[in-house]
């Protein structure tokens, strides 16, 4: 991680550059079948707002690709997680949420701490990675446990829990914190957020499909 204090940003060399391409490359695919998909077409005010975080995220991408100073790393992310409040504000006041809207921000909000845990596994540890890797882990998980795919009743904890890991990790990635305090405050919200996955994994499994375990162990 560069010096807390620094906020001069180089132009982006090769690794800023490929990780934008493959950034948008991604980003492109995924929104184009999401929204077939969803048959979400034009996209609706929320969902603009949304698509406004998306290219903050790709700015945080690319800074955290080329070890950028944390003062923009901060300022990009900081901005981006404001929005994901102001988003869900646009939704309600205009009636346009939709299971596209809630998909396409909590990717979002998954890349974004992705990207913020590489950036802050930098002063303390590749464990931090495990805090944004676990939405990947959990879809990867659901590949090969069809029960893991079920829907999952609203619950504030989970968002909760969701909000909390960006905000820790920018915090964190600020510098503000002592070492130690930073450990243990990562610390805690990794435990939340296995405590919240935790959960949700006891409640899809109880709530399986009747004779989906036996047909499980019959494979």
């Amino acid at each position: 991680m560069a010096d807390p204090a620094s906020w001069a940003v180089d132009w982006p060399g090769a690794r800023g550059w490929a990780a934008a391409v493959l950034y948008v490359s991604l980003v492109g695919v995924a929104l184009v079948v999401a929204v077939r998909r969803h048959q979400r077409w034009p996209l609706g005010p929320a969902d603009l707002v949304t698509l406004v975080r998306v290219g903050l995220i790709g700015a945080v991408t690319v800074l955290v690709a080329e070890g950028g100073p944390a003062g923009p790393v901060v300022a990009v992310a900081s901005v981006a997680l404001v929005l994901d409040w102001v988003d869900g504000r646009v939704a309600r006041g205009t009636r346009t949420e939709s299971d596209f809207g809630a998909r396409f921000d909590m990717e979002a909000d998954a890349f974004l701490i992705l990207a913020l845990s590489v950036y802050v596994s930098g002063v303390l540890g590749a464990w931090v990675l495990v805090i944004g890797a676990m939405r990947y882990l959990f879809g990867a998980a659901a590949l090969t446990a069809p029960w893991l795919r079920g829907p999952l009743p609203p619950s504030t904890a989970r968002k909760t829990v969701a909000a909390a890991q960006g905000i820790v990790m920018t915090v964190v990635a600020s510098g503000v914190l002592p070492l130690g305090a930073a450990e243990v405050v990562t610390a805690t919200a990794l435990a939340a957020l296995l405590w919240s996955f935790g959960r949700d994994v006891v409640g899809l499994w109880r709530a399986r499909a009747p004779g989906a375990a036996t047909a499980e162990r019959k494979r």
